[in-house]
């Protein structure tokens, strides 16, 4: 046996040895167990050791110095059993504000790499408020059988990205689900999924955090507020507890992966939205419970005072291109990737991903410069929100290193805008719907570049961005001041539910254009859960803090909107059949399209003659394939009187086939590729508020 396996000194009873460094966090080793942390301010360095069952207090090691290389304190314990104990440390250090040291030696840190953290094991389970270590570290063992899993690999233009809340997917009882609200849950409804014609699922966060953080009554029903959402880590390398089935004891670390397993079988890629831009310590009121007592000066973005710079909007903001936490940060990732088989990461505010230490905007940042050129991250799709709460709005023109594709905000603005009948905005939709050349043509890449939506959680849902003129956040106790007041929305005539039928007939047609205009836009579509289905949040645009049916998808919806499902579906089906419409490069003048038509061509009730004053816009996109020419025509009119479209004209031997027409009751609004009614040569009659998809066909 190598001599580094034995132990080398007895410390409060417990055989130990100097640890190795690296890696960071836990690791088992021959014998034991190594543990290793970072801080550049400790003075001294314990590891505490607990029951896992009891949670009584096994042991405090003391680190000596010789523990201690450079700035990094390392032990390896030996006759540990990793099943049986959570841990944490305790750091001496000075504990200067205004220097920006935080240090509290009362106080046990969680583990920043801690792979799995107990204390919230059980969603909603009130906490014990007077716990002095609310979070316990796990040591978990990677032993998963993967069973030859592996990732999709989808090509980025061939994705239609499903964002959904884990336990929000489940959690209604209408689900059905023998799981319901977990990792298991979400396994069970991969068949809905497919049908949908989803190919990647965009998870809210699952990193550890605390759903009761900030909780209060809810001043309209009387139950408990929390932070549902999950914007707010605890611990960056471990999923959250309270999403498993299976409870503690890091078996939600199996569960997700057996999740994600599922999930590849199906071909379903996985993407999480992962929180970088700051932690749940929040200000200097918040709690201390891991960076800000390891070695708050390096953690975070500090004034010259000592004071968080709050970039985020939520207290505090990560230093992230510090080279230590940058380090963190890769090496989160990486594992993700190589422990999870993640596929690909939304990078939430990442604008403060490329700020320097004092918040000024970086024309290099080094950490999404080492993200994007990363060999284990090589293959992952990336995502950026490419701005934050602190003002800096980098649309277009993110640091993107050719990997970073955008949630594309102008995106979901002027299809908005159009959808409810704002004059002057045909042109600003054509620039959208051909994949927003004017954002990302000038540094070279192509529409992929976009990530296309119109709702997200953030924000209305689409049936309620068709429902209410106004939000109403009434529910979340801070006086209806939260949330985007910029919505632009259109209530249809009557704010909320209604029961007149040309109302909701409007309210329908007005979904099912929207739904059409994202599946036929060239980027990414991205659909929020439940919009297939017409979900309801009651016009709540910020439903953070609600664990109820306000959040939760009501799966009676499958059979109640079952024809926007029905439509939903199909227009996917047409995106999945049309190649045309996901070319990931813009058009040239060295390419050109088919049956006549150049890649994009702009029209009008007039072929060729574009009115960018006008409430119509036409649109064709014709290219070659393997298969033959791939053309097809999408106008949309957002008038309030209907209008004659004459078609743009096809060479003999081909016609216009429907393949979608809003304006139509079901089945008529959508046909599978291929079965729509073939048109004649006649102008064509679109309806008021409705858009239509024709695609060329060969004659028989």
């Amino acid at each position: 046996m190598r001599i580094d396996h034995y132990p080398t000194e007895e410390i409060a009873g417990w055989k130990v040895r100097p640890g190795r460094v690296i890696p960071y966090g836990p690791t088992l080793v021959p014998g034991g167990v190594n543990f290793s942390i970072f801080s550049s301010v400790a003075t001294a360095c314990s590891l505490l050791l607990f029951d896992k069952d009891s949670g009584e207090s096994l042991a405090e090691i003391p680190m000596a110095p010789s523990f201690r290389i450079g700035d990094v304190w390392a032990i390896t314990v030996f006759e540990l059993d990793p099943e049986r104990i959570t841990y944490g440390f305790r750091i001496e250090g000075p504990n200067d504000p205004v220097a920006g040291h935080r240090c509290l030696p009362e106080t046990i840190l969680l583990d920043p790499r801690a792979r799995a953290i107990t204390g919230r094991d059980r969603w909603g389970e009130t906490p014990d408020h007077s716990d002095p270590y609310p979070y316990r570290a796990l040591v978990v063992p990677e032993d998963f059988d993967w069973r030859g899993d592996r990732a999709p690999d989808l090509a980025a233009c061939d994705l239609v990205i499903y964002e959904m809340h884990v336990r929000g997917f489940t959690r209604h009882s209408s689900s059905s689900a023998k799981h319901a609200g977990t990792y298991a849950g979400l396994v069970e409804k991969i068949p809905h999924l497919l049908e949908l014609g989803i190919n990647c699922v965009e998870l809210l966060p699952v990193f550890e955090f605390d759903e009761f953080e900030l909780s209060r009554p809810n001043p309209v029903t009387g139950s408990l507020n929390m932070n549902y959402w999950g914007y707010s880590t605890v611990g960056f390398f471990a999923p959250k507890a309270g999403y498993a089935a299976t409870g503690s004891a890091g078996m939600q670390c199996d569960e997700f992966k057996t999740m994600v397993r599922a999930l590849h079988a199906a071909g379903i890629e996985v993407i999480l939205d992962v929180v970088f831009n700051h932690t749940c310590e929040g200000d200097h009121r918040g709690p201390s419970i891991s960076f800000r007592g390891l070695d708050n000066k390096t953690y975070y973005m500090l004034t010259p005072e000592g004071h968080y710079y709050n970039f985020s909007g939520c207290g505090n903001s990560l230093n992230c291109n510090h080279p230590v936490v940058r380090s963190m940060v890769l090496e989160c990732l990486r594992y993700w990737v190589a422990e999870y088989h993640i596929d690909g990461f939304r990078f939430d505010a990442a604008a403060i991903l490329g700020r320097d230490p004092w918040g000024g905007p970086m024309k290099n940042p080094p950490l999404l410069e080492s993200a994007a050129a990363d060999p284990i991250l090589k293959k992952c799709k990336l995502i950026a929100e490419a701005w934050d709460a602190g003002g800096l709005y980098l649309l277009g023109s993110f640091p993107n290193y050719g990997r970073f594709a955008e949630w594309n905000g102008k995106f979901r603005d002027e299809v908005r805008d159009f959808l409810r009948g704002e004059p002057g905005c045909a042109g600003h939709l054509a620039t959208r719907l051909v994949g927003s050349p004017d954002l990302y043509e000038s540094s070279g890449r192509g529409p992929l570049a976009s990530v296309n939506f119109i709702t997200c959680h953030d924000g209305f849902t689409l049936r309620d961005l068709v429902s209410y003129n106004s939000k109403h956040n009434e529910a979340n106790d801070e006086g209806n001041r939260d949330g985007n007041d910029d919505n632009r929305s259109w209530n249809c005539g009557i704010e909320g539910d209604s029961d007149d039928s040309e109302i909701n007939a409007l309210r329908m047609r007005q979904t099912k254009n929207a739904l059409l205009a994202m599946f036929v836009a060239r980027g990414t579509p991205m659909l929020l859960m439940g919009d297939e289905m017409g979900r309801s949040q009651g016009g709540n645009n910020n439903a953070y803090c609600h664990d109820s049916e306000m959040n939760w998808l009501d799966w009676s919806l499958v059979k109640q909107e079952s024809d926007l499902l029905r439509f939903t579906r199909g227009a996917i089906a047409l995106r999945h059949a049309h190649a045309v419409l996901r070319m990931p490069a813009h058009p040239h003048g060295d390419r050109h399209g088919a049956l006549g038509f150049s890649e994009i061509s702009c029209h009008g009730c007039q072929p060729w003659q574009p009115d960018w004053s006008s409430r119509l816009v036409a649109l064709a996109f014709a290219t070659e394939t393997a298969s033959g020419p791939d053309v097809v025509y999408f106008a949309w009119n957002t008038s309030h009187q209907p209008t004659w479209l004459n078609l743009p004209p096809l060479p003999e031997g081909w016609n216009w086939t429907l393949e979608a027409n809003t304006g139509q009751p079901t089945p008529e609004d959508v046909f599978p590729h291929g079965q729509g009614p073939v048109l004649d040569r006649k102008p064509f009659f679109l309806g008021a508020r409705s858009a239509i998809l024709l695609s060329a066909r060969a004659d028989q």
